[in-house]
């Protein structure tokens, strides 16, 4: 027997400095924000949105990406657990231009790359988090 998955429902990043992070995804993706402390909230709404731990979390579609801002060291896609997030766009044309707004913002990135299946495009978050955009042929 196995567990019938049929997708993600979310994936939650941890960061050093949500003010950064969220500076970086939102001026990226402009995703609507799902989930947040609002400004002013009481404690009782503090306390049911602690599991935010004051960070945020985006809907992606049918999911979610979440940032938790509590980090105090570095991402390495060589330890145990992340290795990249990798977010699907709708063709070559979109990642060109996705590459051209991460030069505009000066964000280095690896260029378009030809992958067999389809293009790929690869960068950091402000946390050198490993970020890619997944374009497939066809």
């Amino acid at each position: 027997m196995t567990i019938p998955i049929t997708a993600y429902a979310h994936v939650r990043l941890t960061v050093t400095d949500i003010d950064a992070s969220r500076a970086f995804y939102d001026s990226l993706f402009g995703l609507p924000v799902a989930f947040e402390v609002p400004e002013g909230a009481d404690e009782a709404t503090r306390e049911q949105l602690g599991f935010l731990y004051d960070g945020v979390i985006y809907q992606l579609g049918n999911s979610l990406l979440g940032l938790r801002p509590v980090a105090d060291d570095t991402f390495s896609e060589d330890r145990v657990g992340l290795d990249h997030v990798s977010f699907s766009v709708d063709g070559r044309q979109v990642l060109d231009d996705a590459a051209a707004l991460l030069d505009g913002k000066g964000i280095a990135h690896g260029g378009v790359k030809d992958i067999g299946g389809g293009y790929i495009l690869e960068f950091r978050d402000p946390d050198n988090i490993a970020l890619e955009l997944f374009a497939a042929k066809g």
